[in-house]
């Protein structure tokens, strides 16, 4: 229910969206703590073998794949911020069973737990921000919202990282528990946070979708394409962190510090940039905005095409310049995309569409591995080719699936007039 305020003003019940984003980044700092452990952790506290971790590891994360059709649903019927609050109280007891963890059993277990919390809060956040948005008479559109919280996510994850392998490098047991601890404590710390200070507004009444709501979106085939384009973007922006120290060490024979002063670069650059760029681009189609990020993954992809062992001339520039077109790409997607899904979805099943607008980079997280080194290994520009010949294509399918989309879907002006009038 909206209600008057001073001179007329009109608010809708939501607040705290600073704190979200807060908190976004300390559930962030949690996952960047842990991210460089992922495998080495099992095998320095137990006696489990690398291949039975990385065995148990895809177990676990298998079991989630069905989770976005539930958690989409659920945020539907019950609001997406009580989802995301699970997720990470979720994350946090997964984070404190790895302490404990000794055998098989306990490793499947908690990254189990840990797995699903994952899926949970990636099918909920960006509800859970579109419905505080809705709610608040805010004048920033959807898509800076986006970009505030891959900005915070970004900082996080690069400040986890960093702090883990500056505390790890003396390889102690206690060490290790203390990281696990560490992220516990930061996902606990974000959803007490939430749970405190942020509120979405009532969800207002909206028009019934049919008896079931997957049924209208599984032929709603414009949104269905953009999923599908969405995964060849999805693709590449998974393939700086995958393919990226393989190429220098192997492909081209660079130095290894290369590789992280490319990928902290890139994270600087995306916790800094990610609002203000998208700020530049409210006036243009968010069809044409992914446009330019596939014509910059394109050449991203040429530049490392040409790259072979024995260029110690080209390497450097060549790399940086690839690296900032990557970054430049990823700054434009990540916020124009989620903005388009959120404008696409009908009010009523935002939760579920936006939940299954996940499964593109579900989908090009379990590729992205097999894509890249089954190329790799016929020839060291072969995925580069393959990539960028995807991201041309793409253009070609945007452009066809923008004449089929809502007129006040395109841009994001439209969603900040709906926000301040309806």
């Amino acid at each position: 229910m909206t209600r008057g305020g001073p001179n007329g003003a009109r608010t809708r019940g939501s607040r705290g969206g600073p704190v979200l984003i807060g908190a976004l980044a300390v559930d962030s700092l949690g996952n960047g703590l842990f991210l460089p452990l992922s495998l080495i952790y099992f095998v320095e506290l137990t006696d489990v073998p690398l291949a039975l971790v990385g065995v148990l590891l895809t177990i676990a994360n298998a079991v989630t794949l069905p989770i976005p059709v539930w958690a989409g649903t659920l945020a539907d019927r019950f609001g997406a911020l009580p989802l995301v609050v699970g997720a990470q109280l979720l994350q946090a007891a997964g984070f404190l069973a790895y302490a404990g963890v000794s055998g098989p059993v306990g490793i499947l277990v908690s990254s189990a737990l840990v797995a699903i919390g994952v899926r949970f809060f990636w099918s909920a956040v960006f509800t859970a921000i579109a419905d505080l948005v809705d709610g608040t008479a805010t004048l920033l559109s959807r898509d800076t919202w986006y970009a505030l919280a891959n900005g915070a996510r970004t900082a996080g994850l690069a400040v986890g990282g960093l702090v883990t392998g500056l505390v790890v490098a003396d390889g102690r047991d206690a060490t290790y528990r203390a990281v696990a601890y560490a992220a516990a404590a930061c996902f606990t710390a974000a959803a007490v946070l939430i749970t405190a200070f942020v509120r979405t507004g009532p969800r207002r009444a909206h028009e019934p979708l049919e008896r079931s709501g997957y049924a209208t979106l599984l032929r709603d085939r414009p949104f269905l394409s953009l999923i599908g384009l969405n995964s060849v973007y999805a693709l590449s922006s998974m393939m700086l962190g995958v393919a990226l120290p393989t190429v220098v060490l192997t492909g081209i024979g660079g130095p290894a510090w290369l590789t992280s002063v490319l990928l902290a670069g890139n994270a600087v650059l995306i916790a800094v940039l990610s609002a203000p760029v998208v700020a530049r681009l409210g006036g243009l189609r968010r069809t044409r905005c992914l446009v330019v990020a596939a014509a910059l993954w394109a050449a991203w992809c040429a530049s490392l095409a040409v790259l072979g062992p024995g260029q110690p001339e080209w390497v450097l520039p060549v790399l940086v310049a690839g690296t900032l077109q990557f970054t430049a790409a990823e700054l434009v997607h990540a916020p124009v995309s989620m903005g388009l899904a959120a404008a696409i979805a009908p009010p009523a099943a935002r939760g579920r569409y936006l939940a299954t607008f996940q499964y593109s980079f579900t989908i090009s997280s379990i590729v992205a591995p097999a894509f890249f080194a089954t190329l790799f290994e016929l020839a060291i520009a072969a995925p580069w080719i393959a990539l960028g010949a995807l991201e041309l294509a793409s253009i070609a399918g945007v452009l066809a699936l923008e004449r089929r989309l809502p007129a006040d879907a395109l841009r994001p002006v439209e969603d900040v007039r709906r926000d301040t009038t309806a």
